[in-house]
């Protein structure tokens, strides 16, 4: 599941979770980025968002570990909570390029994003992360570059693309598309 910070990604997978659990099925939700912020901690990184600010050979290494970690997943339901794209200084770089896609195998793809103005209110009120200055146009770019990287993802793996739109106060509509579209 991929989706740009502030589509409500998180609070979508939280009310996944519990829809799946209550059909008896066990799941696994991981953050990739919190999987290559541990192992980059290892490393001597202090700060979760300069992951994304350090030269991409790095990401690379941490991105490669992290998609060995959850290739050992056995859950019946994995689901990895990421994103399409990296926006880093050398600019964007793909969350899922196609060493990770090979280690990780994914059978489905789900792009969750909301209207600009939804996400940028949530960004805004967002004060647990250090984020890049925000504008709307900026949030419809970012939003463009997913739509490219997911289909690419697509491309390489044959695996489908679940479009969802997570509109303000349809969450519970947003997960159940999302459950019924994976065959749950």
């Amino acid at each position: 599941m991929i989706g740009i910070p502030g589509v409500g990604k998180t609070s979508l997978l939280s009310t996944m979770v519990e829809m799946i659990q209550k059909n008896g099925k066990t799941v696994h939700v991981v953050s990739y980025g919190t999987l290559m912020f541990n192992v980059a901690k290892e490393n001597g990184l202090t700060d979760r968002d300069e992951l994304r600010k350090l030269p991409v050979l790095e990401q690379q290494k941490f991105q490669k570990i992290a998609a060995e970690q959850i290739a050992t997943f056995t859950e019946q339901i994995i689901i990895i909570d990421t994103h399409a794209f990296i926006n880093s200084p050398e600019g964007y770089y793909p969350g899922l390029p196609e060493y990770v896609l090979k280690i990780i195998k994914p059978t489905n793809f789900v792009a969750v994003s909301a209207k600009p103005e939804e996400i940028y209110n949530r960004r805004m009120k967002d004060d647990t992360r250090s984020r890049d200055k925000i504008t709307l146009v900026n949030i419809k770019k970012e939003l463009d570059v997913q739509s490219g990287m997911i289909s690419a993802c697509a491309v390489i793996t044959g695996s489908p693309v679940r479009l969802v739109l997570n509109r303000e106060g349809k969450i519970d509509e947003a997960a159940e598309k999302i459950i019924k579209s994976i065959g749950l």
